[in-house]
């Protein structure tokens, strides 16, 4: 393979404002840019998915549009197959287990900065570019990369990039980080980008009617199993439609009238249980995260303040960090914090700087400080 050329950048281009402006202002800065739209879902799924695909003909079609006005070659790849593999069955899998996936977090890393990285690699480029929220910084006394916060804290995506490894980070540009929202559409709108007045896109892409558990339900062919919905205790209080249907925290839909309000609050995979209780058994001031990624160093040592996030839009707490095996740690936040799930993403930071970050294992199970 020939040695990359600095000046050569792959963006990823899906049919929307923010990737459109991306590309825009590359091109603009004198980077030979060449733009990719990859095709993440099976043909027949894209040309079924009513507009709400990220590959769907009309997507294609604006981002096409794009390249063509700001004079850059364009190319649509297939990466529906790795995106099954990596993305869907992922997702299927940990809802199965009573886990809630964030499949947006796997896809950035095994898609967008995984397989993209690697085709742009053999294109001849040295770097891919998103319109993501972020900034990305070096730090010569570490010698490693930092993913910083966006601009636009609002927008901000470094939640969605906490598992991204140095090699990513080094190779990825973000145009957009220092911009806000509002001058992201501003700009488009005086370069005269098709889609400066395209809508954002929300959800979760492939899954189209919302219903996670009937999409799962379709695409692995299993029998979700009904059972038991119980309190702590192991008190029967009413029946559910299947584990998938549920997750931690979820208020609506549990079909139990009671004197206060119920929420989930654990999900019991070998007994077919849904646990609930009143609000107060979801506020939790531990937990436990394993799977960790270490952005501005190798690890920790010793425990270490920081603000967490255990969720995307999650207002950040104050936490102490302490490791408690080699790939684990504990989090002790100062005030309990409501509905910290298993199988999301708990990200650390200090300041805008993202220091790390886990995926949940567990809550129930941590004993109290």
């Amino acid at each position: 393979m020939a040695k990359p050329k600095r000046n050569r950048v792959v963006a990823a281009m899906s049919g929307g404002v923010d990737s459109s402006l991306a590309a825009a202002l590359l091109k603009k800065k004198g980077y030979e840019t060449i733009g990719i739209t990859f095709r993440m879902w099976p043909k027949e799924e894209c040309g079924a998915s009513f507009g709400r695909a990220c590959c769907n003909l009309e997507a294609v079609t604006r981002a096409r549009s794009v390249a063509a006005q700001i004079g850059i070659p364009y190319y649509v790849v297939d990466f529906s197959a790795d995106f099954r593999k990596e993305v869907i069955d992922y997702f299927c899998r940990e809802y199965l287990k009573g886990s809630t996936p964030n499949p947006c977090i796997v896809c950035n890393e095994k898609i967008k900065f995984g397989k993209l990285l690697e085709k742009a690699r053999s294109l001849g480029a040295s770097h891919v570019a998103t319109g993501h929220y972020v900034n990305v910084s070096y730090n010569k006394r570490s010698g490693r990369y930092l993913l910083r916060q966006g601009k636009d804290r609002l927008k901000d995506q470094s939640y969605f990039l906490f598992n991204l490894s140095q090699d990513q980070l080094k190779s990825a540009l973000f145009p957009l980080g220092d911009l806000t929202k509002e001058k992201v559409r501003a700009l488009a709108r005086k370069m005269k980008l098709r889609t400066f007045n395209t809508v954002s896109s929300q959800d979760i892409c492939f899954v189209q009617d919302l219903d996670y558990a009937e999409y799962i339900k379709k695409k692995t062919g299993i029998k979700v199993k009904p059972g038991e919905i119980v309190d702590k205790d192991g008190k029967i209080l009413g029946a559910h439609k299947g584990i998938p249907y549920y997750t931690i925290g979820q208020r609506r839909g549990l079909g139990i009238a009671h004197k206060e309000p119920l929420y989930v609050t654990g999900i019991d995979i070998k007994n077919n249980r849904v646990i609930v209780g009143p609000r107060g058994e979801v506020m939790k001031k531990s937990l436990v995260a394993e799977r960790m990624n270490w952005i501005s160093a190798e690890g920790i040592a010793r425990p270490i303040k920081v603000m967490a996030m255990i969720r995307y839009n999650h207002k950040k707490a104050q936490a102490k960090v302490t490791r408690t095996g080699a790939d684990s740690v504990r989090v002790d936040f100062d005030e309990p914090q409501a509905a910290p799930t298993p199988g999301q993403a708990v990200v650390f930071y200090k300041r805008d700087v993202v220091i790390g970050g886990g995926w949940i294992k567990d809550t129930s199970e941590v004993e109290p400080v």
